[in-house]
């Protein structure tokens, strides 16, 4: 297999679906794991089982290859790291809501290479691979293209919820809501996913692990969007992170930011 090819991209996926999709909008139970900042962080059956299957999948293909995922970690060493969030969205995904996703991420020497997001109730796929950015659905599948609006007074920006933010990170939030036309709130990946296709413009993350970001980072890229850290550095180890449409939209979004905060 060419690793830069996206077959097995869609082959994990389909495992992933057959775990995730079963159990979405059944009476699940609910535990929750420790998170620093968090009272509540939960996990479900769905998590667990669909990461279990990743992990085996990956394992039989590629067994010299490092796996990290948001349930079970680090596991292995190497150039080669698939980065795993089983179910990016655990909260919607609880209370039924459509915008959760599953990321599958492939590293090569730390840099994200390979990327899928998908959401198997609306039967969308958003992955990239050496050729491009791409969609599908229902068999129809299109390439993804991030859109240019020109400046921040244009554009609607995005992040998942407002309450985790410290003083500084919010008030450059305040600040750069304030410069853009709509602000939204509580699309996890699917919102990042729209950004490469060209439905939203911006999207900041406080405090993103690698599962979070290391999938979508390659999709948005290759759509011509921009993902870095707030330090501009890139993001494949998380932390605050900043995603724009077009480079003159990131470079507008992260004055705002650090204006704020300096």
């Amino acid at each position: 297999m060419n690793l830069r090819d996206a077959d097995f991209l869609h082959r994990l996926a389909d495992i992933a679906d057959a775990e995730t999709l079963p159990r979405y909008r059944t009476d699940l139970i609910v535990d929750t794991k420790p998170k620093e900042g968090y009272t509540f962080d939960p996990v479900t059956e769905a998590d667990r089982e669909a990461e279990i299957a990743i992990r085996a999948a990956i394992g039989d293909r590629f067994p010299d290859h490092a796996i990290l995922g948001e349930e079970m970690g680090l596991t292995g060493s190497g150039r080669y790291r698939w980065v795993l969030d089983p179910v990016d969205g655990t909260r919607p995904f609880i209370c039924g809501l459509p915008v959760w996703g599953t990321l599958i991420g492939l590293t090569i020497d730390g840099r994200a290479e390979l990327g899928m997001m998908s959401q198997p109730f609306t039967r969308e796929r958003f992955w990239a691979d050496h050729d491009g950015a791409w969609t599908q659905r229902d068999g129809v599948r299109q390439r993804l293209a991030t859109r240019d609006v020109g400046s921040l007074d244009r554009a609607i920006l995005h992040t998942t919820s407002p309450d985790h933010f410290g003083d500084e990170l919010a008030t450059g939030f305040k600040r750069l809501s304030a410069a853009v036309r709509m602000t939204r709130y509580g699309g996890e990946c699917y919102a990042m996913a729209m950004i490469a296709a060209g439905r939203i413009d911006l999207a900041f993350e406080p405090s993103l692990q690698p599962y979070d970001i290391v999938a979508l980072i390659p999709i948005i890229e290759r759509a011509g969007g921009v993902v870095t850290r707030l330090d501009g550095a890139r993001a494949e180890e998380g932390g605050p992170v900043l995603v724009a449409a077009t480079p003159a939209l990131h470079s507008a979004a992260l004055r705002e930011l650090r204006e704020a905060i300096s």
